[in-house]
């Protein structure tokens, strides 16, 4: 089945000061072979960069997270719901019902250049004796589920698992042949918080401790690959903050707005990574923040609307919800810019503008419902949608393509 060119899309991305060091690799590949696209190959057990020639003699440089959204239903999904091992109840949204799947067949493409196509193989041999370490909240574990299914496929079944520890904030997902493990740690505001509990922590009242991260740092200490995000747990005016332990009757608690208190965090984040990351071993990501889609009127539907019953992406281009805010963004960018003036690179993987345009891609009502609808909700689906997480396949395997691309070229 050929590419439905109606289905093409051109939506530019808008990066709001993001630098990309992506450029500098790619003018340098450049510089050598004369070319920007870059794909792999395997052949006699070793791994080879291939390059093609660019399509655009002109282009000098490449921003991975700047192009189109193109439909491609020759490719995509890159695997299937219902093949993956591990695929998680709350982003299944075929096996719970839904019937329109043609968000499973959009590509990302790049102005200037091509992301390299994922290699499953390539990956694990990245990664022999290794560890992949997503951290964060629900919207990273939703990558996390997407890299284990990106590679679950070429893996007998007898030489893969999966087990929990860490009271099971940590899950870990190994390919026993190559001693790699890709694993997900449950820490949704990065520091310590009173929502540290990976299943019930639901809490009235957020609180962090924003200067205490070894609890949760430990885990991370030795991994090769670290992956982290922290955004939609933050989204209120006001943090209460707490000095001293959680039941210490001289602990000191204070609220204090969001945004300080979001840097104070990052800022610790930091000052963790400079003093215990092994340079020659460790390469570091951040995840930008990952948008929502519960305010219709925003791209132009009915008011009070959201994400459910959408089939279509968003045509706008530049579009930008006001739910993801820039100054986060801003916070995340300063904190990493202070990183690599004290010699330690963090890659921000800036999945925002491009993440945007695709509100036709989450669950909305098609997941597991953790609770029993009520008549109320029954009557009126959009009640309950989640327009937060992301179907898989879908968004989030685009995600771990510029991961990908970052893993074999940073």
């Amino acid at each position: 089945m050929k590419m439905a060119k109606t289905h093409q899309m051109v939506v530019e991305g808008s990066l709001w000061g993001i630098r990309n060091t992506f450029c500098s690799s790619v003018i340098i590949l450049a510089t050598l072979i004369v070319a920007t696209t870059i794909y792999l190959r395997k052949d006699r057990g070793h791994l080879f960069i291939e390059i093609s020639p660019p399509t655009d003699s002109s282009s000098s440089q490449c921003n991975l997270f700047s192009g189109k959204w193109v439909f491609d239903n020759e490719s995509y999904p890159l695997y299937k719901e219902k093949q993956c091992s591990f695929m998680s109840e709350e982003v299944a949204c075929e096996t719970f019902g839904r019937k329109d799947l043609s968000y499973q067949n959009w590509r990302w493409q790049p102005h200037h250049c091509d992301l390299p196509r994922f290699n499953a193989t390539a990956l694990l041999e990245r990664l022999r004796n290794k560890r992949l370490v997503f951290v964060g909240d629900s919207l990273i574990r939703g990558q996390w589920v997407s890299m284990v299914c990106l590679v679950d496929s070429i893996l007998p079944k007898t030489l893969k698992s999966m087990h929990s520890t860490a009271n099971a904030s940590l899950n870990i997902f190994k390919a026993k042949e190559y001693n790699a493990s890709i694993e997900h740690y449950w820490s949704p505001l990065l520091v310590e918080s009173n929502s540290d509990d990976p299943v019930n922590h639901r809490v009235p009242e957020r609180t962090v401790r924003v200067n205490a991260i070894e609890k949760h740092a430990k885990y991370w200490t030795d991994a090769d690959f670290l992956v982290f995000n922290t955004y939609l747990w933050w989204r209120r005016p006001l943090m209460n903050v707490l000095w001293g332990s959680f039941g210490d009757p001289d602990g000191v608690y204070k609220k204090v707005k969001m945004l300080r208190v979001y840097e104070m965090a990052l800022r610790t984040w930091s000052d963790w990574l400079e003093v215990h990351v092994n340079r020659k071993k460790t390469q570091l990501f951040f995840v930008s923040m990952s948008p929502i889609h519960t305010r219709a009127e925003e791209w132009g539907a009915d008011n009070g609307n959201n994400c459910y019953n959408e089939t279509d992406m968003i045509t706008e281009e530049g579009y930008w919800g006001q739910d993801s805010d820039p100054k986060m963004m801003q916070v995340v960018e300063n904190v990493v810019d202070d990183l690599k003036a004290r010699g330690l690179s963090v890659q921000i993987l800036n999945i925002t503008q491009l993440s945007e345009y695709r509100k036709e891609g989450h669950p909305s009502i098609y997941r597991k419902q953790w609770y029993p609808l009520t008549k109320e909700q029954i009557a009126n689906p959009k009640s309950y949608a989640d327009c937060i997480h992301w179907c898989l396949p879908g968004v989030p395997d685009v995600w771990n393509e510029l991961l990908y691309a970052y893993i074999f070229h940073q």
